[in-house]
């Protein structure tokens, strides 16, 4: 049997075994080493080493630039084994402002733009580091983090950063690894520091409580959060959810009721170049008619001045409609998942996300205070054996000139350690002074003093709590104000949705609608005044005209008892004749128009057939949705409907073909959405004439020629509905009808 180790020998196993293991290794390591960051700072490894090797190169605000390629070379090589181009994508976006809320990379050069432009190349590029990176590095030199050996075994990394800032959801983070990913949006570091604060100081706080303090998030690009509240809370509770977000708009106004709409801030992680190349082909391809044009007049902030097709176009129709159809309004996923403290993948809600992190700053404190507290025991020590051989210096110098090991004589001579010896043996001839004991006395105080704090801070986790607290103080301070610190999405709130009708693409301009009698309508341009001069074909005139607008709706009442609904805007236009009125609402060569109105919401109106029978219909039971219209007023054989008129009073005059003239309240008449109607006048013979309403303190008015006559006693024909009713006054017109 051949050894395990060997060369050349092949074991036989199952491929399907193979493959997994293998692919379980890689997805192992895409998530552990690629994909996902660290609770604890927020950094996925590339990040990190970024940031650990321009530490190492000592880039740190107050210093000199050094070209990108210096540091992609240095972490190429010392930490990362990838290609470079992926270390410089990474150190690129750590730069960008409109990239990262809070950037770890001062970048000097070409680093692209918000247009999507990408960044020069990296050997005419330079970097150092931000005073946000230095706050993720602050006591790495101190114990406050392992490290583990580099690849090469060479160099030694920190497995995390110390990480004061609280960069996870600070810059946010986004990832894809295997089965598995990561979205988390960025957030004001300051908001997110009041929240720790309340959360040390409440470790029970509810995940409501701690967004009274960090509202939401917080992007570099600005914009309007527009997600409901409850939403909110949700996706924060579990960890997963998502936000809507819409680009900052205004309007401005422009000589002779002209005006634009000017954005100023889009969405996140949105290309401005893209989203005006999606605009101008929506546009293009006739799917966005409210707009007229798009403009891109951005300098050093971003400017798209969008123009409506016409000046009737409501702006926040417009708005709507671009928010649907573009990416001037986006989503952002929510999905914290994230390494733990102990490396494991895991969801975590906003309440454990801060809790690790906070754990974290506690075990960093407590690295740093024994780190700080051994080091002053050892300069103590020291202290303290040039303070014994002070006393007697002459007898210290005799021991050194004339023994041949002076250090044992030493530390038997005035009972030194090893270490104290050896320090006064290196000690220089100049601080034998005087002045220097007194410099040595004054340290010693010093550092008994701090050493005193220390060792009562590692014996009481509340202290250490409180102070941490004060540094969450001290962050929102120095990162939670100014232009880097001030909040740029704003808060809004979830918006109700614009209803948007087709009459929203129509232009808006006045009309009037022409009805022939021989059922001939058509569309106008203007308004036409009564009388104007129109032509109809030979045999033909004028029945209806109405004057209206183009965004309009007319409801047509037909002989049928039919209600159909027409719109102007698709009416015919032009000099010509029109078009029958029959095709436009399938009418019968039987049928025949009673009336042509304006729709409006709102209104009654009284219909009523010509047997006498009627009711009072809602205007919302007269719209039709289907050109066959709608049957509104149910007919017997040989009826018609006669009348659909507005109800405009508190009393009904109707008159028979009998020319008999009844007066009732129009409470009398019920409401109704369908039916065959009540009885408004009782006839023997013949039908309803005419029927009107009116105000009884106005009187009852009717045309006689060219002139109005009005009778205000109406005592002798006021009666129940359903009566005959009784002769109308003298004056009254012959033709029956009140004009």
């Amino acid at each position: 049997m051949a050894p395990d180790d060997l060369p050349g020998r092949i074991e036989e196993t199952r491929l399907a075994d193979a493959l997994s293991e293998r692919y379980l290794a890689y997805a192992m390591s895409t998530i552990m080493s690629r994909s996902l960051p660290d609770v604890r700072d927020g950094l996925k490894p590339v990040h990190r080493r970024l940031v650990y090797a321009m530490h190492q190169l000592r880039l740190d605000p107050t210093s000199g630039f050094k070209k990108c390629a210096r540091i992609v070379g240095d972490v190429m090589g010392k930490y990362h084994p990838h290609g470079d181009a992926s270390i410089y994508d990474a150190m690129v976006r750590m730069a960008q402002e409109f990239a990262a809320r809070y950037p770890l990379v001062e970048g000097q050069g070409n680093f692209g733009n918000i247009d999507g432009d990408n960044a020069a190349a990296m050997r005419y590029t330079e970097a150092r580091l931000t005073e946000v990176a230095q706050a993720l590095l602050a006591g790495i030199d101190e114990n406050a983090v392992d490290f583990r050996p580099t690849y090469d075994g060479e160099e030694a990394e920190p497995l995390v950063l110390p990480g004061a800032f609280p960069n996870l959801l600070a810059n946010g983070a986004a990832g894809i690894a295997v089965g598995m990913a990561t979205s988390i949006p960025p957030h004001n570091a300051g908001e997110v520091c009041a929240a720790a604060i309340h959360l040390i100081a409440n470790p029970e706080a509810s995940t409501a409580e701690l967004l009274a303090h960090m509202p939401g998030p917080d992007f570099p690009t600005g914009g309007t959060l527009v997600e409901d509240k409850a939403a909110l809370l949700q996706a924060y509770e579990t960890g997963r959810g998502g936000f809507r977000l819409r680009a900052k708009w205004e309007i401005e106004r422009g000589r002779l009721g002209t005006w634009v709409i000017v954005v100023t801030e889009i969405p996140y992680q949105v290309q401005k170049s893209r989203l005006i190349e999606q605009i101008a082909q929506l546009l293009e391809d006739k799917k966005l008619p409210l707009l007229g044009d798009v403009r891109d007049e951005s300098a050093e902030t971003v400017r798209l001045v969008l123009e409506p097709k016409t000046r009737g176009v409501e702006p926040d129709v417009l708005m709507a409609t671009l928010f649907r159809a573009t990416q001037l309004e986006t989503r952002f996923p929510l999905n914290m998942n994230v390494l733990t403290a102990d490396r494991t993948p895991q969801v975590l809600g906003l309440r454990a996300v801060l809790r690790q992190w906070l754990a974290h700053r506690e075990e960093v404190l407590r690295r740093r205070s024994e780190h700080r507290l051994a080091a002053i025991e050892r300069r103590l020590e020291i202290l303290e054996g040039f303070l014994a051989v002070y006393l007697n210096l002459d007898e210290v110098i005799r021991i050194i000139r004339n023994e041949d090991e002076p250090k044992p004589v030493l530390m038997r001579s005035f009972g030194l350690t090893e270490l104290q010896a050896e320090s006064v043996l290196n000690m220089r001839l100049r601080s034998l002074r005087k002045l220097e004991e007194l410099e040595i006395r004054k340290e010693h105080k010093a550092l008994s003093g701090e050493r005193k704090e220390l060792r009562a801070l590692l014996g009481d986790v509340g202290l250490r709590w409180r102070k941490i607290s004060g540094e969450l103080e001290a962050m929102v301070k120095q990162f939670g104000a100014g232009a880097l610190g001030a909040r740029r999405t704003r808060l809004a709130e979830a918006p109700t949705e614009v209803a948007i009708s087709t009459e929203a693409f129509v232009e808006r301009e006045p009309i009037t609608v022409v009805l022939s009698d021989k059922g001939w309508i058509r569309a106008l341009k203007g308004h036409l005044a009564d009388g104007a001069e129109l032509k109809f074909k030979d045999g033909d005139k004028l029945r209806i005209m109405v004057t209206c607008e183009t965004t309009d709706k007319l409801c047509l009442f037909a002989t049928n008892g039919r209600a159909y609904t027409l719109k102007a805007s698709e009416l015919p236009r032009g000099r010509g004749d029109g078009q029958p009125v029959r095709l436009l609402g399938e009418l019968t060569n039987e049928d025949d128009v009673t009336a042509l109105f304006i729709w409006r919401e709102g209104m009654r109106y009284l219909v009523a057939n010509s047997a006498g029978r009627g009711f009072i219909a809602k205007a919302e039971d007269l719209l039709a949705e289907k050109r066959t219209g709608k049957t509104v007023l149910n007919l017997k054989p040989g009826e018609e409907a006669a009348f659909c008129q507005t109800v405009d009073g508190d009393h009904v005059a109707v008159i028979g073909d009998n020319k008999k003239l009844l007066v009732f309240p129009l409470e009398q008449i019920p409401e109704m959405a369908r039916g065959l109607g009540v009885m408004l006048q009782k006839y023997k013979d013949g039908g309803m004439k005419d029927i009107k309403t009116f105000r009884a303190a106005d009187g009852l008015t009717w045309k006689l020629g060219e002139k109005t006559r009005t009778e205000s006693d109406l005592r002798p024909w006021l009666g129940e509905r359903g009566q005959a009713g009784k002769l109308p006054p003298n004056g009254f017109p012959k033709s029956g009808k009140f004009g």
